[in-house]
């Protein structure tokens, strides 16, 4: 049988509308960022375009990356040297295509990070906070979750890790907020919002006080722990429209 390819350019367009890219404000260009092989049958897909992805997806022979973190972030050193220089030599070299998505990946109502975790842990999203809606609050689907310390204990088992809890255990919940990634810069906004525990990949040490000091509990589950599951229903989602060949590679991150 003859295996399935899509032109990169095609894929590009479809991603850039159902993704909704020219939406966001962003950090870094969303779409392409390196240019391979003009056909694609087999994606790799991963949360960050570290040598290590890539010198797995090199080793599976696929056409394309697909990440959640790529490059030609704002701010950064525009010099392609050191690791950026090696990163982008092994692309190039063996034409194969970098797509990253960062924002319009966070937040599209499906395969995004956040509606993931949503499915992952079990929330019942009711409403959006912060600008562009990028914060997300609900309530626990599972009765028998009823505390901060719960709800702590069913995200150590789902994302096989344990988050770092800042506030009572004991502590009744009502709704949750959460935003994956480096999100700690809404926890302000989910207070204000009504929530009584928040969750996003990291916490800075201001972090603690406002959790002490506002009775809202916080859970800093893991950055990459958090961003997984959004580049895997991406990955899928082509693959099904396509029909080409999509692999998840997971390099292990403690952050």
């Amino acid at each position: 049988m003859k295996e399935k390819s899509v032109n990169r350019e095609v894929l590009a367009q479809y991603l850039a509308t159902e993704l909704q890219i020219a939406r966001y404000r962003d950090y870094c260009p969303n779409g392409v960022q390196v240019e391979g092989r003009p056909e694609i049958k087999l994606i790799v897909s991963g949360v960050t375009a570290s040598l290590a992805l890539l010198e797995q997806a090199l080793d599976a022979k696929a056409d394309a990356v697909l990440v959640h973190h790529g490059y030609f972030w704002r701010g950064e050193d525009m010099r392609v040297i050191g690791q950026k220089q090696k990163r982008l030599k092994l692309l190039l070299e063996n034409e194969i295509s970098l797509f990253a998505y960062h924002l319009p990946l966070d937040m599209h109502p499906l395969m995004g990070n956040n509606a993931q975790l949503a499915q992952k842990f079990g929330i019942e999203p009711s409403s959006r906070f912060a600008e562009d809606d990028l914060g997300w609050i609900g309530r626990m689907s599972d009765p028998a979750i009823r505390t901060v310390g719960d709800l702590a204990a069913h995200i150590a088992q789902t994302l096989g890790r344990k988050p770092m809890l800042i506030g009572n255990p004991e502590q009744s919940l009502a709704d949750v907020a959460w935003c994956s990634g480096a999100a700690q810069n809404l926890f302000d906004q989910a207070i204000t919002a009504g929530a009584s525990v928040y969750l996003s990949g990291e916490i800075s040490e201001p972090t603690v006080h406002l959790a002490r000091e506002s009775g809202v509990a916080y859970l800093a589950c893991g950055h990459h722990a958090t961003e997984r599951y959004g580049v895997q229903a991406l990955g899928q989602h082509i693959a099904g429209r396509f029909g080409v060949a999509h692999q998840f590679i997971d390099i292990d991150n403690p952050v």
